[in-house]
């Protein structure tokens, strides 16, 4: 049985593989997880790479419906490997291991993670809404808008 700080990590790289598929992050994420993995066995490291493509073609495929079902157990599926690999490691190995999948994880997913409901707006990093000549500028807008010259001032206020 792993440790909880190993089962939270094994989670961690779940939530990863199934965040990254589909990305910019995704090729170098995906062979560098599948070396993890390999451990020096380039048949192992192959397979692993299979297993990853069919994760991504599987959550690409998905339909908005059954998005968030497949979301969760290919995350499920993959913590299962993570938890599995590690536990069939030797003690040295396993925290050798564990540090290696920390620093994958952190070289290679963003680690701020932003979501927004529907309608939202989410940003990881810095956000400009501006707008000139007269344009409206939001991030997010429940509603109509309508752009006409201001009112002309009430000539007994000056």
């Amino acid at each position: 049985m792993l440790a909880e700080a190993l089962e939270s990590l094994a989670a961690a790289g779940g939530t990863a593989v199934v965040t990254s598929a589909g990305t910019d992050a995704w090729s170098g994420f995906r062979k560098a997880i599948a070396r993890w993995f390999g451990r020096g066995d380039a048949q192992r490291e192959q397979a692993e790479l299979e297993r990853l493509d069919q994760t991504a073609t599987t959550l690409q495929a998905t339909d908005r419906a059954q998005a968030e079902r497949a979301r969760i157990s290919q995350e499920a599926s993959w913590q299962a490997r993570i938890e599995a690999m590690l536990e069939n490691l030797d003690e040295v190995e396993r925290d050798q291991a564990a540090d290696q999948l920390r620093a994958l994880l952190t070289e290679h997913v963003p680690q701020g993670r932003v979501t927004a409901g529907q309608g939202g707006l989410a940003a990881g990093g810095k956000v400009n809404i501006s707008a000139e000549k007269g344009s409206i500028a939001v991030g997010v807008m429940h509603g109509g808008a309508q752009i006409s010259p201001p009112p002309k001032p009430d000539p007994s206020q000056g």
